[in-house]
């Protein structure tokens, strides 16, 4: 049953970021990232609000939570498991660690983009 939750979820979550981010591209434009940032900041409202529902609230039983937190919202955007999974650093009294997750994220990420755009070019 978790493998029915987590595949439908992410493919309602894929699908809904590609609507829903090139919408917005439609809208805006593409002289910024208006897409990406979007779908990131209501994917992190999103997956806030499910954490509460699930943790605090126990409206959300596991195959629920399977499917809209791991599911739609991982389809939707990582971004969002970054920041909850930040945001527990810090509720956790782990400051630098939060901080080391983000530094450490952003930089070696573009490293690691940068280091993919280099291999490419040799192949």
């Amino acid at each position: 049953m978790k493998w029915i939750a987590l595949v439908s979820g992410g493919m309602l979550g894929t699908l809904a970021r590609y609507w829903f981010g090139g919408a917005v591209y439609q809208t805006l434009g593409a002289s910024f990232p208006y897409g990406t940032l979007v779908v990131n900041l209501t994917g992190c409202w999103l997956i806030g609000l499910l954490a509460v529902l699930a943790e605090e609230k126990f409206l959300l039983g596991p195959s629920a939570r399977v499917f809209l937190m791991i599911g739609f919202c991982g389809a939707y955007t990582t971004f969002s498991t970054f920041m909850l999974e930040t945001a527990n650093l810090m509720k956790d009294g782990e400051n630098f660690r939060a901080f080391l997750n983000i530094a450490l994220s952003v930089i070696f990420g573009f490293v690691a983009l940068c280091a993919g755009v280099l291999t490419a070019k040799f192949i």
